[in-house]
């Protein structure tokens, strides 16, 4: 090994002390690291993550997917399963109750885009089913999508919405989830995913005054154990699966475990227990839906009979039922329906009866309606076959199995499993896994949750702003109609959630739709932003005056179109001092390095107050050799209040000691590569090889190797040994066969062969007093980490992005694999959704493809002493195939179709930034049997490192530069610091009963308090919080503001739960989100 050249990030360690002492005293923050530690002061908050208090559930997944051979058999008629074989006497004593279930699956964009859908399809299936269902009290129909739903509301009579409330109230006509769309769960974030539950509720009750009970999800591919945990939050009491991996179906099937009890791995009393039907069949189609033999049931959709667009691939038509072959049609399909029913516990069965967009023409809804009407006539008039078939609704199925079982809904059935645990990664059949739509189409993933961090802070400071308003009286002047564009963002990120979108899995002009409609609900969520902070800082309220043409602050940074990365503002300096106002949106204080772009170097940081803010100057790169002319960046270190507004000045300013400037080592490897500097910040440049280097702040050492500029090991402080943690880049092509990866599936060609660019990096090393950095220049890659030299979180981990462009790559897809010296064997977590962490292991007698997982926030590996958390911003596939390693999936270039529907390759890729962070924790009291249950909790450290990393501070100037601005004032919202293991996952405006583009005096705050993991030592962390047994004081959390009243509801506010009292204290179990219905004023 090459000895390392030991660099120091400060010239003289004795220099940063000296600059955070002054600056801690400036900033008036008794900073004392001793106080509020977690660890050994958290001891009653520390038993959760320990388990052990409740039963262990019937079926483990991580158990059941050890158990399986995956040995994919021929089954005969059912391929993937077995025969299926019953006593015609079975019935005698208790006949079969069947339920036929009419359904439309109707994509809001798939391949077309959500609205030439609704024009061509979807407005024509609610336009005829409000004719067709009126002919018939007996027929039924089910809609899960209230994107199309309410789109379609607003365009048609009050005649004909009377009729549609009528056919709710009487029970033909059922809303199934409620939610906006029927989203994806494993790209989703848990902030997305309640935030379109709650919108499509809240319309369903304000439009037609009906709360959903049951949950339906025929399409998403694989399934999340955060769905269940919100529906049951939200007060259903049934829900339905489909995609599910085959062999986990069969071995469901031949053990009766279609239906179960799902219930949380954290869960301690059963609390979050609810009923899960799973489909048993290869799909949600009619053939697939009636019983085991797809060639059978194809005859009973009548919409395939002869003379018709679309027929039955199995080569046997269906024929009309009439009086003359009545008897032996209704014998052949109960054949089906007493030979699925076997797979189940029950007397009662389930049939859906639909595909993608049926139902869009009156001749649809005779072929089906009338057709399978004569069948059910002729089976309830024979006693002796002991069948009683109908059309249902979903719960209409669920309410007569719970009749049965002699229970009320929401109840455990006797005798039925208890589940736990996910149903990720989905393979529909073969080897053919559904893993590469965890990161197709990156930028678009990426864009997500950038909005969705621009809707949360919008949310919560416009509801501040307008309490506030409202409190002074000035509500009058102030700009409610932002309302209106708050609500639309609702709508754009709740339709990108659905299983088309998010995935990467929409045809190309689909996915421009989409990322039009994202980029205008964020342009239009900054400037809400703008509107609340500029009444927010103002020193003299009265002085507010809203001018939608001239908004007081600039924003931070602008997209030219939906596909481009995001270019940041610069400021202009001038005589005058510019001001700054940047917002902080986490709810906790924090200590951070605040960029900003300035034209000139010669540039002084100020508080508010005027005093100096430590601040270090470096070069605004345009490429790997070239300096963009004439634009710098200041890095200031600033305290930001928790969800609160800071104030600071920059001044122009020629005494050379006002800024620590940053110097630069380029490295060219031998390339003859001009390079354009500028005077202001030195850059070395070397045309050879460096050695390899380290880079140190208070918290850890991290080094590099010279050649690659790559990361080769990190070293925590205090500590002998460094952990290996070495980074590369990984390529993995497709397969030669027919079958290749597309969209959809991950089919590799085999292990992944290390990156192998034409020429060797550029690498730049940053050094400076604040942060240092090493970027590496690639041909398709270009890698950054970044460390900063601040006390507490943001000097805990490694900041790393990787900017990717692969648009000339070819069937091939890269991975950035970290390999380390950790122990972990076969074993590696990863979250779901954001919200929770699911154990994994990798299975040796499964295909590569199959052990990838989606990583919406972070994946971590661990032995004995350490763990180690990749942190990401954005959702992206993630494994680990060897112990020690982890590894994540940047970007997927695809030239073909993967047969699943689409009829595209992926080709449209954009330059796209993937942004990380990696923390390195020494774990202090692990023990194997801990580590042997299935169930594990980041540590505090790493909750908040993932908010900073999804919730990036915005920093926005003052606009006009010409003249001296009004006065300003921080803002600082909190009287209190909140638990540290508090989340308020959202403060929301409700909207007026009369106008939905107003708000009303009512918004929603929904707290979520995160379960957290202390056996992870925690010296130094900086926090300023502690855990409080879950109790929090609302009454006196928002300074300044009285809270009126204080209701807990569901979830989705659709019941109170309990009533409302006078006391304002609540409390929180740990993993716990909890929604109240609040009045500030």
């Amino acid at each position: 090994m090459k000895l390392k050249k030991q660099v120091t990030v400060c010239g003289a360690a004795i220099f940063c002390v000296a600059v955070f002492s002054l600056y801690l005293m400036l900033d008036r923050v008794q900073h004392d690291p001793t106080r509020h530690q977690s660890g050994g002061n958290f001891p009653r908050d520390c038993q959760f993550a320990l388990g052990g208090k409740g039963q262990s559930p019937d079926l483990q997944m991580l158990a059941v997917y050890s158990l399986l051979p995956f040995d994919n058999q021929d089954g005969g008629v059912w391929k993937q399963g077995f025969d299926i074989t019953y006593e015609p006497n079975e019935w005698d004593a208790e006949p079969l109750q069947v339920f036929v279930v009419p359904h439309s699956h109707n994509d809001p964009g798939w391949i077309k885009t959500f609205d030439k859908y609704y024009y061509d399809q979807t407005q024509h299936i609610l336009n005829s089913m409000v004719l067709k269902m009126q002919e018939d009290p007996r027929r039924r129909f089910i809609w899960s999508e209230i994107s199309f739903f309410s789109k379609w509301w607003d365009n048609i009579s009050a005649q004909k919405r009377a009729a549609v409330r009528r056919l709710v109230g009487n029970g033909q006509l059922e809303m199934v989830t409620g939610g906006w769309v029927m989203p994806d769960e494993a790209n989703s974030h848990y902030f997305a995913m309640i935030d379109q539950l709650i919108e499509g509720h809240q319309w369903l009750e304000k439009n037609i005054g009906v709360t959903p009970r049951s949950g339906w999800a025929v399409d998403p591919f694989g399934h999340s154990s955060t769905m269940p945990y919100l529906l049951k939050r939200s007060n259903l009491t049934g829900m339905l699966i489909q995609r599910v991996h085959y062999a986990i179906k069969k071995h469901f099937a031949a053990t009766q475990n279609l239906e179960f009890m799902w219930r949380q791995t954290w869960d301690p009393d059963a609390s979050t227990d609810i009923f899960c039907h799973m489909m048993p069949f290869y799909s949600y189609d009619v053939p697939h839906t009636c019983g085991p033999d797809p060639k059978i049931c194809c005859q009973f959709d009548f919409k395939r009979l002869p003379g018709g667009r679309i027929n039955c691939p199995w080569k046997v038509p269906p024929r009309a039922i009439t009086d003359a072959n009545v008897a032996e049609r209704a014998q052949l399909l109960l054949d089906q329906y007493r030979k699925k029913s076997k797979l189940y516990r029950s007397k009662v069965l389930l049939v859906p009866l639909g595909d993608d967009f049926r139902y869009d023409k009156p001749q649809e809804w005779d072929a089906q309606f009338l057709n399978y009407q004569r069948i059910f006539d002729f089976l309830n008039s024979r006693p002796n076959l002991h069948v009683q078939a109908q059309f249902g609704t979903l719960s209409d199925y669920f309410d007569a199995l719970y009749k049965k079982m002699g229970i009320v809904p929401g109840m455990k059935p006797p005798g039925f499993p208890v589940l736990s645990g996910d149903f990720f990664s989905y393979a529909d059949r073969e080897d053919h896994y559904w893993t590469g739509y965890y990161t197709s189409r990156p930028f678009y993933k990426s864009l997500d949750r950038v909005l969705e961090a621009h809707l949360r802070g919008a949310e919560i400071l416009y509801s501040l702003a307008l309490a506030h308003a409202r409190r002074a009286g000035a509500d009058g002047r102030y700009p409610l109609s932002d309302y209106s564009l708050l609500s639309n963002a609702r709508h754009n990120l709740g339709l990108f959630q659905h299983h088309d979108a998010i995935t990467g899995t929409a045809k190309e002009a689909v996915a421009v739709d989409y990322g039009v409609r994202l980029l205008h609900s964020l342009t239009n969520l900054k400037r809400v932003i703008i509107n609340a902070a500029h009444y927010l800082v103002l020193g003299d309220k009265d002085a507010y005056r809203h001018d939608p043409a001239a908004p007081f602050l600039s924003t931070d940074d602008t997209r030219p179109s939906q596909d481009s990365l995001p270019e940041r503002t610069v400021v202009k300096l001038d005589t005058l001092p510019r001001f700054l106002v940047v917002f902080n949106p986490l709810e906790q204080e924090r200590l951070s390095i605040v960029p900003v772009l300035v034209d000139s170097p010669h540039v002084r940081v100020l508080s508010e107050e005027g005093q100096p803010l430590p601040s270090q100057l470096s070069a605004h790169w345009g490429s790997a050799t070239d300096v963009v002319p004439d634009v710098y960046q200041v890095s200031v270190l600033a305290r930001l209040p928790a969800l609160g507004l800071r104030v600071l000045q920059l001044h122009k300013s020629f005494n050379g000691h006002a800024t620590l400037k940053s110097s630069v080592r380029l490295y060219l490897h031998g390339r003859d590569l001009p390079v354009r500097k500028q005077e202001a910040v030195p850059v070395h440049v070397f045309p050879a090889t460096a050695d390899d280097f380290c880079l140190e702040n208070q918290h850890l050492q991290a080094c590099f190797s010279g050649h690659s500029g790559l990361l080769q090991s990190i070293r925590r402080a205090g500590e002998e040994r460094e952990q290996r943690v070495s980074s590369e880049f990984l390529v993995y092509g497709t397969r030669t066969s027919k079958d290749k990866s597309g969209a959809y599936l991950f089919l590799p060609d085999g292990e992944a062969k290390p990156y192998a660019p034409k020429d060797p990096p550029v690498v730049r090393v940053t050094e400076g007093p604040l942060f240092s950095e090493v970027t590496s220049y690639y041909q398709h890659v270009q890698t950054m980490v970044r460390l900063y030299n601040v006390p507490g979180v943001e000097g805990l981990s490694l900041d790393v992005s990787c900017l990717v462009d692969i648009r000339d790559h070819i069937n091939k897809e890269l991975a950035l694999r970290f390999s380390t010296d950790i122990e972990s064997d076969d074993a590696f977590f990863t979250d779901l959704n954001g919200f929770q962490i699911q154990p994994r292991r990798y299975q040796r007698k499964l295909p590569l493809q199959a052990n990838f997982y989606p990583m919406p926030a972070m994946a971590y590996i661990q032995d004995m002493q350490s763990r180690l958390t990749l942190h990401t911003a954005q959702a992206l596939g993630v494994s680990s195939l060897g112990s020690g390693q982890l590894e994540v999936i940047l970007d997927r270039r695809l030239m073909q179709d993967d047969n699943r529907g689409l009829g595209q390759g992926l080709k449209d890729n954009k330059r796209t930034c993937n942004r990380f962070r990696l923390l390195l924790e020494r774990r202090a009291t692990a023990n194997k049997v801990q580590d042997g249950r299935p169930i594990s909790f980041p540590s505090l450290l790493s909750h908040i490192t993932s908010m900073h990393l999804n919730a990036e501070a915005l920093v926005m100037a003052v606009a006009q530069e010409k003249m001296a601005p009004p006065a300003l004032r921080s803002f600082m919202p909190l009287s209190t610091t909140l638990p540290c293991d508090f989340h308020i996952l959202n403060l929301r405006m409700l909207q007026a009963e009369q106008d939905d583009s107003l708000p009303s005096a009512e918004a929603a705050l929904i707290l979520h308090r995160k379960g957290f993991d202390c056996s992870l030592e925690a010296k130094n962390l900086g926090f300023n919080c502690t855990t409080s047994q879950g109790k929090l004081a609302l009454g006196s959390l928002f300074q300044g503001l009285e809270l009126g009243s204080l209701q807990p509801t569901s979830l989705t506010l659709m019941y109170p739960l309990g009533t409302a009292s006078n006391s304002t204290n609540i409390r929180l179990d740990p993993m716990e989100i909890a929604t109240f219905r609040i009045r500030l004023g």
